[in-house]
């Protein structure tokens, strides 16, 4: 792993953290730059071996976990981005979105970064790899936590009633 790139990347996910969550006091920011850094470390250790043995149960179980998390990102982006009216950065939600893909679940955007890291922790299943995997997950489930004591504070009940109606990151289940 070249340390050039890797202090390069971690310089960008930290100024990523600071001017979109914590420059604003939105502390979530903290885990998820755990989970940030850990897919960041991730690929860099599995980019050699990305499409090696294609047809592996590891390989094929990375690649559903990738377009899982390509489709709960997009679909959340895209909604957030549409109903949300931002208000300065992308974080500054003004209004509490439960359409679409936040029908049925809290947090598409987190699991679509648990599934990233599962899925390219599942290129190269390693000890390393395992590790900085359970990283994320931890990472993206206290992300999650934080953020949602942060929309209760800025919505109040409706945001509770919300948390009633949906589940945090798979329909009908977790």
């Amino acid at each position: 792993m070249n340390i050039y790139v890797l202090i390069s990347g971690t310089i960008i996910i930290v100024l990523f953290s600071w001017f979109f969550s914590l420059k604003h006091g939105r502390f979530h920011g903290i885990p998820r730059f755990f989970s940030f850094e850990s897919i960041f470390i991730l690929v860099l250790l599995s980019i050699k071996v990305w499409f090696h043995n294609p047809f592996s149960w590891y390989q094929i179980i990375s690649w559903v976990l990738l377009i899982i998390s390509a489709y709960a990102g997009l679909a959340g982006f895209i909604t957030l981005k549409v109903k949300r009216k931002p208000s300065g950065n992308f974080e500054n939600t003004t209004l509490l979105v439960k359409t679409d893909i936040y029908s049925v679940i809290r947090h598409p955007l987190y699991l679509s970064l648990f599934c990233l890291g599962t899925g390219v922790m599942m290129k190269n299943p390693g000890i390393p790899e395992m590790t900085l995997g359970l990283i994320n997950a931890v990472a993206v489930f206290l992300t999650a936590r934080m953020e949602e004591k942060e929309m209760i504070k800025k919505f109040g009940e409706p945001y509770r009633e919300y948390i009633k109606d949906t589940k945090m990151f798979l329909p009908y289940m977790l």
